[in-house]
């Protein structure tokens, strides 16, 4: 073979045979045909050429890196740098504020049984944020729950829509202290709205409607000594009363916690926190309800037989100053105050300020034996009518010149006998309404009881100087100033407790949280006069009932000698500021001889029958000391009475 016919270097050698699209012959020259290159003048074949591919990777691998730089720094600022926020906003979506009440305390009379205590209730709440269109799905979901709301806890339906619209707060209470029996009709309606929305993919109409357990103030006895318990408004706070006086004793500490939430549904165990409420304490009061109770029945019974505006009784223990009973009628019923009369609300027997008449004797006898001026049986001639300055003054009955006692003039109530006694207190009649006005200051005129009842007036005593004309000869015997009948009461206890006065006092004691008994402290006490004095004084006091001549034998009780003392005084009508009708009275203690009750009736304005403070006040003060001394389980008197002398022999 030529080198010619040898194939190049380089060259790969072709089998022989027909090309493609040839005859199958070989050309001259034994070489093979060749085919023209497609698209390249000449014929030629292309070169191989490989792409660079470094330089796409470098910009493939920049591209990658920035995308995970951006998702690292957007993970590192969610994580670490915004992350206690994200979380808050986690927590404020997942978890709901709740305030936990506390149970209040209840009030129980001397022997635990209770006047005010709680129940089991429900305070309906709101989550607000749960009511917005986007969380509801419905435009107006507020105006709709609350037409179905407003009808089963009592509340305003435009004021309850105005609360779900709030959607800045998580937080509302639209009714407070509701029955079990609410709640269940509330979860129906829940439940049946929920089962509704779920088929459209939406929460209940009522997803956002939480209850919380919570107690009901309830008032066993009904108005039983309402007007010293007083009553708890819409909010759980005391008004009025022993509720408003002790509110923050009572109420104790609310607690406080946060609940995982889902569909409107606290889940308690879902990483909540819970600070438990302090419970309030509960109040032993000095009241004994069925002297509570005596007293209520008979004072209710004479002010509506009297057609008088009102009354009061107070019972007292002289020995402690402890109210044994307060009871004013009318009265009202504190579980149903939307229904009572306002005008019934308050404690009137430490709120109204009265012109206390005859029963205020009792001072101007104790100043007048005390100072050694007379004794009980000293002469006193009392003329028909007595002229002082410009006045005239006489007695309730008509009479020519009485030869009496001291004591007789007591046990006539002879307001003539009166003004002379105590003109004998001093020199001169101004000097005589000075050692007046101290005694009358240390009975406790003037001044608060030291109650600390709300509401409670002290009463009116001016200065011996600022006394009118009239006043210096009408103040002894009970016009020209003003007290409650707390006050007035206090007076006889002070006597009957040989001249002690205790201050009054109505709650016993304290049961705390931690169940400790705190009995209350021991309350001030202060000598007015002497024993002798006190002794002389409630010996008198014997004779206004026990004699014949008197004007309190409508109080006597078989088996017990008791001593007290009618009143009747020209009554200040509160919206004119004139006299118009008269206040009746009647106080005292017994036994006589060992005091262990007193008890003071008062009634304003009797407009049928009688108005005399012996007729219509000294049955009262009988009906209500006979059921004392029986459930004290007091003895008859063991000794006679004094039996002073009426008229001087």
């Amino acid at each position: 073979m030529s080198d010619q016919q040898r194939p190049g270097r380089g060259e790969v050698p072709r089998p022989a045979g027909p090309r493609r699209g040839g005859t199958g012959r070989p050309q001259p020259g034994g070489h093979p045909p060749r085919t023209p290159a497609r698209g390249r003048p000449g014929g030629g074949q292309p070169a191989l050429r490989l792409g660079r591919p470094r330089p796409r990777l470098r910009l493939v691998s920049a591209l990658l890196t920035l995308v995970l730089a951006a998702f690292t720094t957007r993970l590192f600022q969610v994580q670490v740098v915004d992350a206690s926020a994200y979380a808050a906003k986690a927590d404020l979506n997942r978890y709901q504020p709740i305030e936990l009440p506390a149970k209040r305390g209840d009030i129980t009379d001397r022997n635990g049984t209770p006047l005010a205590t709680s129940v089991d209730a429900y305070d309906i709440t709101a989550d607000p944020y749960l009511f917005t269109p986007g969380q509801s799905k419905v435009g107006d979901a507020p105006q709709q729950a609350a037409r179905l709301l407003a009808p089963i806890i009592g509340g305003d339906q435009d004021t309850i829509a105005r609360q779900l619209s709030t959607p800045d707060s998580r937080y509302v209470v639209l009714a407070r202290a509701q029955s079990p029996q609410a709640w269940d009709r509330i979860k129906q309606l829940k439940n049946t709205l929920s089962e509704q929305a779920a088929q459209r993919g939406a929460p209940g109409l009522l997803a956002g409607i939480i209850a919380q357990s919570t107690s009901k103030r309830i008032y066993p006895n009904g108005d039983l000594a309402a007007a010293v318990i007083g009553f708890v408004n819409g909010e759980g706070q005391g008004v009025g009363g022993l509720e408003e006086e002790l509110n923050s004793e009572l109420a104790g500490q609310p607690g406080q916690a946060t609940y995982a939430q889902s569909g409107g549904e606290l889940i308690p165990t879902a990483g909540g926190q819970e600070k438990p409420p302090v419970p309030g304490s509960t109040v032993e009061l000095t009241i004994d309800r069925n002297i509570q109770w005596a007293a209520q029945s008979a004072i209710t019974a004479q002010v509506k037989a009297s057609h008088a505006d009102r009354g009061y009784v107070v019972v007292q223990d002289p020995r402690t100053g402890q109210i044994l009973a307060m009871a004013d009628a009318p009265s009202f019923d504190p579980n149903d105050i939307a229904h009572a009369d306002p005008s019934a609300f308050g404690n009137a027997a430490v709120q109204d300020a009265y012109e206390p008449g005859s029963v205020s004797k009792l001072m101007s006898m104790s100043a007048i034996i005390n100072q050694g001026v007379a004794t009980p049986e000293t002469h006193v001639v009392v003329p028909g009518t007595l002229q002082r300055g410009d006045h005239v003054f006489h007695d309730d009955v008509d009479h020519g010149t009485w030869d009496l006692t001291l004591n007789g003039v007591l046990a006539k109530s002879s307001n003539i006998g009166t003004i002379e006694a105590t003109g004998e207190l001093g020199p001169t009649q101004p000097q005589a309404n000075q050692v007046l006005y101290s005694y009358l200051r240390k009975f406790g005129i003037g001044q608060p009881t030291g109650l600390n009842f709300p509401g409670e007036t002290p009463g009116i005593l001016a200065k011996p100087k600022d006394w009118s004309d009239s006043q210096q000869y009408t103040i002894p015997f009970g016009q020209g100033l003003s007290v409650n009948a707390l006050q007035a009461t206090s007076i006889y206890s002070t006597i009957a407790n040989g001249g002690v006065r205790i201050q009054p006092s109505l709650v016993k004691g304290s049961v705390g949280p931690d169940g400790q008994y705190t009995p209350a402290p021991a309350p001030p006490e202060r000598r007015v006069v002497s024993e002798q004095t006190a002794k002389a004084v409630a010996q008198m006091l014997e004779s206004v009932v026990g004699n014949e001549e008197g004007t309190g034998i409508s109080a006597r009780i078989d088996g017990y000698n008791v001593a007290g003392k009618t009143g009747t005084a020209n009554r200040v009508d509160p919206a004119t500021g004139t006299y118009r009708g008269y206040t009746s009275s009647f106080m005292g203690f017994a036994p006589a001889d060992d005091p262990r009750v007193t008890i003071s009736c008062v009634i304003q304005n009797p407009t049928v029958g009688s108005h005399f403070g012996g007729s219509i006040c000294g049955p009262v003060f009988k009906q209500v000391m006979e059921f004392a001394l029986k459930s004290l389980q007091v003895p008859p008197t063991g000794t006679p009475s004094a039996n002073l002398p009426v008229e001087f022999q």
